[in-house]
C-alpha cells in the first residue's frame, strides 16, 4: 500500500513540475542541463503544452483567450497523456476519475487542462444541466469529453473542476480533465454563451 501511495504521489509531483518547470523536462525526464548545478540562473521557459508530442504544430502560443456573449475563456495549459501512462493514472486516482467518460467508453488519451473563465455578462454561467460553454476539438465532430468527478464534489473546485456556477462579475481559475479517442488533425476551441459564438484554432487543420 505504501509503495502505491509513493508512486501516485511521485507521479502527481512530476505532473506539477511539468506545469511549473516545463523548460527542465523532456517527456517526463529531467534534462541534464536542469539537473546540473549552476551559479547563474538560466532563463526559465514555462511548459504550457505537449502538443508537439502528438504531431500538432502550434500556430499560436498559449495562453489563448476567447470571448463570446460576455464570457471569457482562457486556456492556459494543456497536457495530453496516453490513458495508461503514470501521469494519467495518478490524476485519475487522485481525483477519483473513472475509466471512461459520458461519451468515451474506451479512451486512448487523458487530457489535463488549466483554464480561467470570467463571466462579464449579466447572465449566470451554470453548467449543471450538462451544457458545455467551451468545446475542445482535435478531430472533426469528435470533441474532447469532460470528465466529471463522482458526487459529492465542491462547486467551482479550484483543484479539479466538475460543476461551475459563476454569477455576473465572478471568475474561476481551475483544472479540467477530458478523455479522447481518435486522431490528432488540428486543435480548436469553440466558445458558446448567451447566444454568441467564438472560435480559435491553436493548430490549423492539416
Amino acid at each position: 500500500m505504501k509503495k502505491s501511495i509513493i508512486k501516485v504521489t511521485a507521479a502527481v509531483f512530476l505532473l506539477s513540475q511539468l506545469f511549473t518547470m516545463g523548460g527542465g523536462f523532456q517527456d517526463g525526464r529531467v534534462s541534464a542541463a536542469a539537473a546540473a548545478p549552476s551559479s547563474t540562473k538560466p532563463a526559465t521557459t514555462v511548459m504550457t503544452d505537449n502538443l508537439f508530442k502528438y504531431g500538432l504544430k502550434k500556430n499560436v502560443e498559449l495562453p489563448v483567450t476567447l470571448t463570446a456573449g460576455g464570457l471569457s475563456y482562457t486556456l492556459e495549459k494543456i497536457m495530453i497523456f496516453d490513458f495508461d501512462s503514470k501521469e494519467a493514472v495518478a490524476l485519475r486516482k487522485t481525483y477519483k476519475y473513472g475509466e471512461e467518460s459520458g461519451l468515451v467508453s474506451d479512451p486512448e488519451y487523458f487530457v489535463w487542462t488549466k483554464f480561467t473563465v470570467k463571466n462579464n455578462s449579466k447572465k449566470i454561467l451554470d453548467n449543471g444541466n450538462g451544457s458545455r460553454q467551451w468545446v475542445l476539438q482535435f478531430q472533426g465532430l469528435n470533441a474532447l469529453d469532460p470528465v466529471y468527478r463522482p458526487a459529492p464534489v465542491k462547486l467551482n473546485d479550484k483543484s479539479a473542476v466538475s460543476w461551475i456556477e459563476l454569477k455576473p462579475g465572478e471568475q474561476l481559475s481551475s483544472y479540467q480533465a477530458f478523455m479522447f479517442k481518435g486522431d490528432f488533425e488540428y486543435f480548436r476551441i469553440n466558445l458558446y454563451f448567451n447566444g454568441a459564438f467564438a472560435e480559435k484554432y491553436i493548430v490549423e487543420e492539416k
